[in-house]
């Protein structure tokens, strides 16, 4: 059946963990009074690096900055879609210095991008799928960023209601695998979004409490392939019976600081054939 799966080559921007720690909480998976394993961490993050490349995807890097240690979930930076860009507002303070480093990242290459007015946490709350926009809300993006964000990229949101604290971003509760298909976890929904999803997806993958709590929708699906955080077991399973083929990567070490394998990576759209677009090596740490 995977046969009938077309992977999709994409760029995807990442940042590497040279400053990650836990130093503060603004999450519920956060605690600063256990020390982080700095090797460990960014072990797992080659290992997501790698198997990009190795998939044939091209990956770029934004320069890490001292004293911003979340600065390694990429996907919160910005929103981007069709060579637009809508640069993260975060929430808390201790994140804000973060987003202009990516706005002076984007604004060097050809992108048109701008800025959001509200807060928004870029493809943390944004996951594009087909023709809409989803958009999370309740815990970090506000609702009035929606709207924002609808005027910019000229897509229709569709606005879902998140209501645990342990998935405070859209990404962490639900994934796009393909133009069609999504796998989320229900309970992370408030009952109207939940209802919105069926409507819309009913043939997604549904994703169980434990599965949910290793963070195994914050995934990254290239069509076909699956990189998905490793313990989501039972996730893994149903995607191999829907045709798609998971590959999993363990993110423990990553996760202390509340993100896993789509936090690391900020999708750019369809992989360039421009010189440019080559994927870097050596980058060191």
């Amino acid at each position: 059946m995977s046969a009938s799966r077309v992977a999709t080559s994409r760029r995807y921007l990442m940042c590497p963990p040279t400053y990650f720690d836990v130093v503060y909480c603004i999450n519920p998976w956060m605690d600063p009074s256990k020390p982080v394993d700095q090797r460990l961490a960014y072990l797992q993050w080659q290992r997501i690096y790698d198997v990009f490349v190795e998939l044939g995807h091209q990956v770029e890097l934004i320069a890490p900055l001292p004293g911003l240690p979340d600065m390694v979930y990429s996907a919160n930076g910005a929103t981007v879609l069709d060579g637009r860009v809508l640069v993260a507002r975060f929430r808390h303070e201790e994140r804000v210095a973060e987003a202009p480093a990516y706005l002076d990242w984007f604004d060097a290459r050809p992108f048109d991008v701008r800025q959001a007015d509200c807060v928004n946490e870029g493809q943390g709350d944004f996951l594009a799928i087909g023709d809409l926009l989803l958009a999370g809300r309740g815990f970090r993006s506000e609702r009035a960023s929606h709207a924002e964000t609808e005027a910019f990229f000229q897509r229709r949101v569709v606005g879902l209601n998140l209501v645990q604290a342990d998935f405070y971003h859209l990404d962490t509760a639900l994934a796009v695998l393909d133009e069609q298909t999504i796998m989320y976890y229900p309970a992370a929904f408030a009952p109207d979004s939940q209802q919105v999803l069926r409507e819309l997806f009913p043939d997604a993958i549904i994703a169980n409490a434990q599965d949910a709590a290793v963070f195994g929708l914050n995934a990254v699906s290239d069509g076909r392939h699956v990189v998905l955080p490793a313990g989501a077991t039972s996730l893994a399973a149903q995607l191999r019976e829907h045709g798609f083929e998971p590959i999993t990567a363990d993110v423990s070490e990553l996760l202390r600081g509340g993100g896993g394998v789509k936090c690391c990576t900020l999708e750019l759209g369809p992989a360039s054939s421009a010189p440019d677009g080559k994927v870097p090596r050596g980058h060191g740490r």
